[in-house]
């Protein structure tokens, strides 16, 4: 990929890969909404639909890994439309599925093929780009990587709302034919590596990856390792992690995972970043959905629209990092990201019951900022010093380590609220009683009656909750500002292209 590209073919592939993006990261979070609106269309149980969500999760993680082999061995091109064809037609037949089985196959497809669409698309910006504009192309990736999963649920419940929740698969076919005409037509093909494929890494790695990801959706519907089948899980992805390690370091000729990747300070600790903003956003992702619908009452539509402000908070970030990067050491940017999260996170501690919407809206508009502070430095500066030959393995292992960190991180926050529910939940409800100093504010119920004591203990329920929301943000806020000093672990990236990070130029 040393020939020149004229900057109207560069703005064309830049716009396709985005779409790709944007249409993967989207459809993470779209469908949850309408996921009520299938189970009845489909006559599922709730214990059944949570396999639409986890075969999409677990087919994704096991494959993210194998993109990177995959674009090396068949050429990126190859694998892109490939993927992108495969994922546009899966997204239809969920569309148009008729039953159960039907949408868990459609949706297992949608893993398989979405998953090399993230880190596909982010090798490719870095490659089509020279060295001192990959902040600015780290930028727009980001951008998709993080807009689609906020503007999900509103764009899901607008659609499920106005439509019906076939549309919410229905809206990936256009954007499908936009990205793969684009890259069809204006992306060059990548050079082949020829070479042979570590069945042993790829098995043990997709058993763990795979284990790690049931545990994690199925722990909260099964009491997490008080069932015999998490701790089955548990068991099956600590072993295959442990004979995957073993057998890289050991036995493999050409392992599967090259342990040279990880020997790059900046690209270890950028995966240690990306975990922990894994965790931070999707887990805030995944809260505050549910916090405004269910105990402030907020409908979807509303709920999309103050939460929105998050996603400009993170295009105000992008144009500032993209201007400020080469002046201003990158290090010192991802702090600021981080200090700026955390202090989102310590206003969100503090939410309650009778708040109003601007206080939800700067929280957003703050934190959305301080993660793009530290998406796209981030971005950039984990692949300066890394090798181009590297490139597609090393975006894979970027994105599965972020997927990973925001299954823990969702799983983690939800397992905590549940837990700290019911103890404030018991700790409230006993100081409830005739000699309480706030005893009067409950005059108005009538204590005496069922239906009294019904309204009283749904008051109780819904304190409890706020509570265990609050618990939640304050101890993402801990975690955002305990890696704001880890951010010394990271090298200025050089002034001069890395040997082997080819890019192609522009006329």
């Amino acid at each position: 990929m040393s020939r020149p590209i004229s900057a109207s073919q560069h703005r064309l592939i830049t716009g396709s890969v985005m779409l790709a993006s944007i249409m993967q990261a989207l459809d993470n979070t779209i469908a949850n909404v309408a996921l009520p609106h299938i189970q009845g269309s489909l006559s599922a149980t709730e214990d059944q639909m949570t396999w639409v969500l986890t075969s999409y999760i677990i087919a994704a993680a096991i494959m993210t890994p194998l993109s990177g082999w995959l674009a090396g061995r068949f050429g990126r091109k190859r694998i892109f439309l490939f993927s992108i064809m495969g994922f546009t037609i899966s997204s239809a037949f969920c569309g148009l599925a008729q039953s159960l089985s039907q949408m868990v196959v459609g949706r297992l497809l949608q893993g398989l093929c979405g998953a090399a669409l993230i880190p596909m698309s982010q090798a490719v910006l870095l490659d089509i780009n020279p060295p001192q504009r990959h902040a600015q192309a780290m930028a727009l990736w980001v951008m998709g990587v993080t807009i689609g999963p906020i503007l999900g649920p509103a764009l899901g419940g607008w659609l499920t709302e106005q439509y019906n929740w076939r549309w919410v698969f229905y809206i990936n076919v256009p954007f499908g034919i936009l990205s793969y005409l684009g890259i069809r037509g204006f992306l060059r093909e990548t050079d082949k590596v020829i070479g042979g494929f570590d069945w042993m890494g790829f098995l043990t790695l997709s058993l763990a990856v795979g284990s790690l990801q049931l545990l994690l959706d199925r722990g909260p519907l099964r009491d997490w390792f008080g069932s015999v089948e998490i701790r089955f899980y548990a068991c099956v992805a600590l072993l295959s992690f442990y004979l995957f390690v073993v057998h890289v370091v050991t036995t493999a000729r050409v392992p599967f995972v090259r342990p040279a990747l990880f020997a790059d300070s900046n690209f270890l600790t950028g995966n240690i970043f990306i975990f922990i903003v894994g965790v931070v956003l999707f887990a805030t992702l995944a809260l505050l959905p549910p916090l405004l619908q269910n105990e402030l009452g907020y409908p979807v539509v509303l709920t999309g629209v103050v939460t929105a402000p998050r996603g400009v908070g993170t295009l105000v970030a992008m144009f500032v990092v993209g201007r400020v990067i080469t002046r201003v050491d990158a290090r010192l940017i991802i702090a600021s990201g981080f200090v700026l999260t955390s202090l989102s996170l310590y206003d969100m501690s503090y939410f309650f019951l009778q708040m109003t919407q601007t206080q939800i809206i700067w929280s957003g508009l703050i934190q959305g900022l301080g993660t793009g502070l530290v998406y796209v430095p981030l971005a950039a500066i984990s692949f300066a010093t890394l090798p181009g030959v590297f490139r597609n393995e090393g975006t894979a292992i970027f994105s599965l380590i972020r997927n990973i960190g925001s299954s823990l991180g969702i799983s983690t926050v939800e397992a905590l609220l549940t837990h700290h529910q019911q103890v404030l939940h018991e700790r409230l409800a006993a100081e409830v009683t005739p000699y309480h100093q706030g005893w009067h504010a409950l005059s108005y119920v009538q204590l005496h009656s069922v239906s009294g004591l019904a309204a009283l203990n749904h008051e109780v329920t819904h304190q409890a909750a706020m509570l265990a929301y609050n618990n939640d943000f304050w101890l993402m806020m801990w975690l955002s500002l305990l890696a704001v000093p880890l951010t010394m672990l990271l090298k200025r990236p050089p002034t001069k292209p890395v040997e082997g990070q080819a890019h192609v130029v522009m006329e």
